[in-house]
């Protein structure tokens, strides 16, 4: 479980996305209160994706990676109610305005690496969807050279005041999400 501590209840705030020192990835650093703020992120998300993201999302259970994806949803116009597919592992949200399709699926119940993965053709997908996976470290970096990573964690300090807080670093890796800016929506 990843915490992050704080002293005192603050503010929501954004912080500008950053070039990293190592690699020309952008970072940006959110700071979100309430399941609605998660989704709102979610939606803001979704207007700098296209057709053949891959975004993989880290957090524990209940940190908000599936509200996330519902405001992902919801920015994408995508069909159906977004909703954990814990037990169906994935699920297809196609466009209702000719967008990309979503590919929300839920890698927590799968052991394996992208070998187990196979079986869901999420390599076919890809090209023309956005494909989110919840519980995909270590599973399916490899289906693209280009992917955000969405980590999720929860704030501590006054638990009753933070219950809802969350801090989300959203880390853009490869080509694709190197230009300058490439996150400054958030």
């Amino acid at each position: 479980m990843e915490e992050v501590p704080l002293e005192a209840p603050r503010a929501p705030h954004r912080q500008a996305p950053r070039q990293g020192t190592e690699t020309a990835d952008a970072e940006a650093h959110i700071t979100v209160d309430s399941p609605e703020a998660m989704q709102e992120l979610g939606r803001t998300l979704a207007r700098l994706l296209r057709p053949g993201d891959l975004v993989l999302l880290t957090g524990e259970l209940g940190a908000g990676k599936t509200t996330l994806t519902r405001g992902l949803g919801e920015g994408l116009g995508v069909r159906g109610a977004v909703t954990s597919p814990t037990f169906v592992i994935a699920r297809v949200h196609p466009s209702l305005s000719g967008g990309p399709a979503l590919v929300h699926v839920d890698a927590y119940r799968l052991g394996g690496g992208l070998d187990e993965m196979e079986d869901l053709d999420l390599d076919v997908s890809l090209p023309e969807s956005v494909v989110v996976v919840e519980w995909g470290d270590g599973k399916v970096e490899e289906l693209s050279d280009d992917r955000l990573h969405v980590v999720i964690a929860r704030a501590v300090g006054h638990e009753e005041v933070l219950d809802d807080v969350r801090e989300v670093s959203v880390r853009g890796i490869g080509a694709r999400w190197s230009a300058p800016g490439a996150l400054a929506a958030l």
